[in-house]
């Protein structure tokens, strides 16, 4: 059992520059909602830079690169153009993710055993060059067992299946993704991964997965982006961390 350890959190940020995209023009600036989170009490930021640029594009990168003070996580596709972008700016963690042109969201993790040695090939340059690689994947043994042999140091757990579960009623199926995700969670922190989840997760669905001792880091954003509609960023962000420190305690 892995010791009880600070639970950090990411906001990501991709939503703000939905929003921004909808119009044109440059506000809401994502940039200034990454600034609001770091006072909110976010450890970190995530982006997910897409290979049709539907929300964040090139130019936040490198805006983000230049007025984070809390780590970037740049999540991306594996492709020779994001590997290019990653090593230019070479951001504190790179996260690899599936992607489809056709998805409004992340659909599923990452088919790690299946690409193994295409993707252990595609990460070394990033290691190489200081990056901490987090792979994005279903809470399945093959997968995590994959994720470690190609060399990535993290993996992020997908917490959608367990959250939509739960926001469609079927809460016996919930509990049993919940399950799921606490084992493959000590198992990979037994394997040495760091572990981290996210996807879907909300207000209402934050705590059981917060308690996990095995999981360092959650990354938030739909969610998040959506409450500030209502609340303002910064108190959507600090009720979500408050949350989760409680949960953690």
């Amino acid at each position: 059992m892995a010791e009880q350890q600070k639970l950090r959190l990411g906001v990501n940020i991709d939503h703000v520059a939905t929003v921004r995209n909808a119009r044109g023009g440059q506000y809401p600036d994502p940039l200034r909602a990454a600034k609001i989170a770091e006072k909110a009490g976010a450890d970190g930021i995530t982006a997910h830079l897409r290979e049709d640029r539907r929300h964040i594009s090139d130019v936040d990168i490198e805006g983000l690169m230049d007025v984070l003070s809390v780590p970037l996580n740049f999540e991306m596709a594996a492709t020779d153009e994001m590997q290019k972008i990653a090593l230019r700016h070479l951001p504190h963690a790179v996260c690899i993710v599936p992607e489809k042109r056709e998805e409004r969201t992340t659909e599923g993790g990452l088919e790690v055993a299946r690409e193994e040695n295409k993707l252990a090939h595609f990460i070394a340059p990033l290691r190489d060059a200081g990056c901490r690689v987090s792979i994005f994947i279903a809470a399945d043994q093959r997968q995590i067992e994959a994720a470690s042999r190609i060399g990535a140091e993290v993996i992020e757990l997908h917490t959608g299946a367990y959250c939509d579960a739960y926001a469609e009623g079927r809460f016996k199926e919930a509990q049993e993704e919940l399950r799921r995700l606490q084992e493959m969670a000590t198992m990979a922190h037994g394997m040495g991964l760091e572990v981290h989840a996210g996807h879907g997760l909300t207000y209402d669905t934050v705590s059981p997965v917060a308690a996990f001792p095995e999981v360092r880091e959650l990354n938030i954003g739909h969610f998040l982006i959506g409450e500030a509609i209502f609340l303002g960023l910064e108190p959507a962000i600090t009720e979500m961390r408050r949350l989760m420190d409680e949960a953690r305690s």
